[in-house]
C-alpha cells in the first residue's frame, strides 16, 4: 500500500508565519545549498570570510549530516520555504546555554529570495519556538559591519544594540566590526503583543 497525504492544512501551524514555513532538511536541498554558496558577497557577510570553492560533495554531506533534524552538531537546522513550497533559505538554533537560557540563530536568505520579508518571518518563528517552547531567556547574535539587512532584521524584531566588538574580523583586505545585537524573551513577548501576535 502506498503512503499518500492528503492536503496539508498549514492554517494552525506553527512552524509557519505570514511569508515562510520551517521544515526539515531534506536530501535534495543540497542543490540550493550548492547553488547558493557561489554567491560571495552573501556568504562573505554570513562566514565573515571567504570560503573555499563550494562542491557538490560538500553540499551532499552537509544535507546528509543535517537532514531530518539529524544533526549531531547541537544545532537545530531547518529548510526555510516560502508558502508556494520553494526553498528560499535556511535557519538554525545553535549556542544553546541551558544554564544562562541563553542562544543564537543563524539564517541565510539565498540571493533571490532577499528583502521580502522571509528572513524576518523564519526569525519570529524560531524566537517563538526558543522563547515559549525551550524556556530560554536570551538571544544573543553579531552581525558583520556592512551588512545592512541583516542588522535592519534584528532591529524589526525588537533586538536591541548592544556594543561593538571593534575591528575584529579581517576580510577582503580590512579589519570589520561586528555588530551585537540582543533581545530577551520578555522584550519579544512585549513587542509581540502591541503586534497582536499573541
Amino acid at each position: 500500500m502506498e503512503n499518500k497525504i492528503s492536503v496539508i492544512d498549514y492554517s494552525n501551524y506553527f512552524w509557519q508565519e505570514r511569508e515562510v514555513r520551517l521544515r526539515a532538511i531534506k536530501p535534495e536541498d543540497w542543490k540550493s545549498d550548492y547553488i547558493n554558496k557561489f554567491d560571495t558577497p552573501s556568504r562573505r557577510l554570513l562566514e565573515c570570510a571567504i570560503e573555499l570553492p563550494p562542491t557538490i560533495v560538500a553540499a551532499k554531506t552537509f544535507v546528509d549530516e543535517n537532514a531530518d533534524f539529524s544533526s549531531n552538531n547541537r544545532r537545530i537546522m531547518f529548510t526555510i520555504e516560502n508558502l508556494e513550497g520553494q526553498c528560499v533559505g535556511g535557519i538554525n538554533l545553535n549556542s544553546i546555554d541551558e544554564r544562562n537560557g541563553t542562544f543564537s540563530i543563524g539564517i541565510v536568505i539565498y540571493k533571490e529570495y532577499q528583502s521580502r520579508g522571509y528572513g524576518t518571518s523564519a526569525m519570529k518563528i524560531l524566537l517563538k519556538y526558543a522563547f515559549l517552547e525551550q524556556r530560554l531567556n536570551k538571544f544573543n547574535d553579531a552581525v558583520l559591519e556592512g551588512n545592512d539587512g541583516s542588522a535592519n532584521m534584528m532591529k524589526k524584531l525588537g533586538c536591541v544594540q548592544e556594543g561593538v566588538r571593534r575591528k575584529v574580523i579581517y576580510t577582503n583586505g580590512q579589519y570589520l566590526d561586528m555588530i551585537l545585537f540582543g533581545l530577551t524573551k520578555d522584550e519579544f513577548i512585549d513587542k509581540h503583543k502591541v503586534e497582536g501576535n499573541f
